[in-house]
């Protein structure tokens, strides 16, 4: 009986020129991963240990136990706060993602002075959070913004885009949405980059129509790109903050539709100095976070399709 000889792969052999490109490869990750587990991961223990504690101003923090999350769960105002960012993450999240979509799968085709539509696109990703929130307060301001200027040409009386608590949550979606299209077409136009032509000249000439070849090629294809957009865009919806922070004041009469888990946080913590509880809210959505993040990954089976 001729025993098969076992043949080592030269990747994981642990020979000098291996473990010297390692140890550049470690090299040029350790100042992300150094930023990654100061900051994230530092920051994560931190809260969860201040939210057993009561931390008030620059005191020592005193354990308390669960005292903070019993008064987290019969709070009404956190679970105000967590309908308002589940609302702003069911408009945003399912508009953003389609309409980036759609823009990657316009500029991937061949029209002229597509390079500048990205470029114009990608604008607001690189654009200053603060100098985005300026404009937008302008444009909706109710007496001479820009937007109900246009609607009064048309005799349609605009609506107090930031003083109606009716419509104050969809001002802020808009902004959402503006601002998260030219990052989501970027990542999804790269995605649709990798997708072979010869597969829709094959769709043409079964008599696929454009329908039949976005749902059938593309979509499956890029599923994991959008699998990751998806997840992102959901995450940050879920941590909506500096919008909320610049665009509304604490005594507009609509700032408690818009009041988001991250802006008490904030105040808590920041303005209130009482860091225990503040640590207790932000566990609280980081548990949200990592639970609907565990659905999707559960649920992304189904229709993520990976290439071996």
């Amino acid at each position: 009986m001729i025993r098969k000889k076992k043949v080592k792969n030269p990747r994981l052999t642990l020979t000098k020129r291996n473990i010297n490109a390692w140890g550049y490869a470690y090299l040029f990750i350790a100042p992300t991963l150094i930023g990654v587990l100061v900051l994230n991961l530092w920051g994560i223990i931190q809260s969860i240990y201040y939210s057993f504690h009561e931390v008030k101003g620059f005191n020592d923090p005193e354990f308390i136990g669960l005292e903070n999350y019993v008064r987290l769960f019969s709070d009404g105002e956190v679970f105000r706060a967590l309908k308002n960012i589940l609302v702003y993450a069911a408009i945003t999240v399912p508009i953003g993602v389609t309409l980036s979509l759609l823009l990657a799968v316009l500029l991937n085709a061949k029209i002229k002075g597509k390079g500048l539509f990205r470029c114009i696109y990608f604008l607001p990703v690189v654009s200053a959070p603060a100098a985005v929130v300026l404009v937008w307060k302008w444009l909706y301001n109710k007496d001479f913004g820009l937007i109900n200027q246009v609607l009064e040409t048309f005799h349609i009386s605009g609506p107090d885009w930031l003083g109606s608590g009716s419509i104050a949550m969809v001002s802020v979606a808009i902004v959402g949405i503006w601002s998260m299209l030219g990052y989501n077409m970027i990542l999804l136009l790269a995605g649709l980059q990798e997708v072979p032509k010869e597969l829709y000249e094959a769709a043409e000439i079964d008599g696929g129509g454009a329908v039949q070849k976005f749902l059938k090629i593309t979509v499956p294809l890029i599923s994991p790109t959008l699998f990751f957009v998806i997840v992102t865009t959901i995450i940050n919806a879920l941590q909506v903050f500096d919008t909320i922070f610049m665009m509304f004041k604490t005594s507009s009469p609509a700032f408690s539709a818009v009041e988001s888990i991250v802006y008490l946080f904030y105040r808590y913590t920041f303005t209130n100095y009482n860091k225990g509880y503040g640590s207790a809210i932000v566990v609280l959505l980081f548990v949200i976070i990592m639970a609907i993040t565990g659905v999707q990954l559960k649920l992304q089976k189904k229709w993520v399709h990976y290439n071996d």
